[in-house]
């Protein structure tokens, strides 16, 4: 299966290199000419110089892009994905964007004879590294059991969940869930810090009761130390939150909780904290200390 992948950042970069490892007629393209070299380096295979010629043979195009008008520049725009790629390919989408960025993009696929499967992914790098992503994905089932072969090589699960703006949508749920358990984290963390207690003892009684989680076994002790130059960036959680919040909206559909953790978001942004790993919501809580490092 000729398969082309665009887009090697912090996600991107790892997807594409399972395919490479995996042995797939594989074409790479990304913006940055730095970052393509550098894959290019790890992996043996030159990057294209343009994405009409990484495209070009392709009978399914991968991208994991930053934000809508990314994917649609890349997808749709002049010399993109769906004027060069042969009729009858499939375009997968891994990027985190709006559920009406994902329909809008497969019927201008479906127009050109191209199959579209919007297909974000959960697991952060290191799931990206490990080969243990999860696929959210929508589109036509048919469609979407072609291209099983390509989600088991960077994959642990994947999962076909409807028609269409299916995979953004469940996206949503997984950034709604995960806001709510970091900021109450992170209140936990505060309170106990200010009552005094000792918070790693604490952490190693909770932490194997009902109040466990990801979040309490990955990042609770970093939140301690102030650590948080990892992981996945306050500026993208602000921008998932936004196709979250412009969802809910648009269906009339109340998210006190996420509206409000979206907003704490910015004020750890304020403190210049845009970069930093989710888990930075404890910052929100310390008004007065010190800058985030």
């Amino acid at each position: 299966m000729k398969v082309c992948f665009i887009g090697l950042g912090a996600m991107g970069y790892p997807m594409a290199g399972h395919l490479q490892q995996k042995g797939f007629a594989l074409s790479v393209y990304n913006r940055s000419v730095t970052k393509a070299q550098q894959w290019s380096a790890q992996f043996g295979l030159a990057a294209s110089p343009s994405v009409a010629k990484a495209v070009a043979s392709a009978e399914v195009v991968a991208v994991c892009l930053g934000a809508d008008e990314d994917v649609r520049q890349v997808l749709a725009g002049e010399g993109g994905v769906f004027s060069a790629m042969p009729a009858g390919g499939i375009v997968i989408d891994h990027s985190t964007t709006s559920a009406g960025l994902a329909r809008e993009m497969a019927a201008l696929a479906s127009a050109r004879n191209i199959g579209f499967i919007d297909a974000p992914v959960s697991g952060g790098e290191a799931g990206a590294i490990n080969g243990r992503l999860t696929v959210m994905a929508g589109g036509d089932i048919d469609v979407f059991t072609r291209i099983e072969p390509i989600l088991a090589t960077y994959a642990a699960r994947y999962q076909c969940l409807g028609p269409v703006g299916s995979g953004q949508m469940a996206k949503m749920v997984n950034q709604i869930c995960i806001a709510g358990l970091v900021q109450g984290l992170a209140e936990g963390l505060h309170f106990g810090t200010e009552a005094g207690l000792d918070m790693e003892a604490v952490l190693d009684v909770i932490g194997g009761g009902a109040a466990q989680s990801w979040q309490m076994d990955n990042r609770a002790k970093t939140m301690l130390a102030g650590s948080f130059d990892f992981g996945f960036a306050v500026d993208w959680m602000r921008k998932d939150l936004g196709y979250v919040l412009d969802e809910a909206r648009q269906r009339k559909i109340s998210l006190p909780v996420t509206a409000l953790v979206d907003q704490f978001y910015a004020q750890v942004q304020n403190l210049d904290g845009g970069r930093l790993d989710t888990s930075s919501l404890l910052l929100a809580l310390q008004q007065g200390a010190e800058k985030p490092r």
